[in-house]
């Protein structure tokens, strides 16, 4: 249920931004999702369609892009991606790797007219 938090804070900082630069619609938001952030893609564009009823981001689409999971091994110099479910290095089978990112999600970009 955390996605419609997320969708609030999207449309709570687009629509001022656009808002401030006398955009008419929005089109599209493109974001960054991480395979490990535990975004459910179906959720936020349910939540989406909701929320932006009434603004000018009603009907724009959003776009969610996969970020894949990146580590860092410190047994191997392993520098690289991994798939969701694999909690060994794929170089050297070390579980003591750094993920650098696949946690996140972000705006990218916005298009508008």
């Amino acid at each position: 249920m955390h996605e419609l938090a997320i969708v609030e804070g999207i449309l709570g900082t687009v629509i001022p931004e656009a808002e401030k630069h006398q955009v008419k619609k929005i089109l599209n938001i493109n974001m960054r999702i991480g395979e490990l952030s535990g975004v459910v893609e179906s959720c936020m564009q349910e939540y989406f369609s909701i929320a932006s009823a009434g603004t000018i981001a009603e009907g724009s689409k959003l776009i969610l892009k996969p970020s894949p999971i990146k580590i860092n091994c410190p047994d191997c110099g392993y520098d690289g991606t991994i798939k969701k479910g694999q909690y060994a290095c794929p170089e050297c089978g070390s579980f003591r790797f750094k993920i650098l990112s696949g946690r996140e999600y972000y705006i990218e970009s916005i298009e508008a007219e």
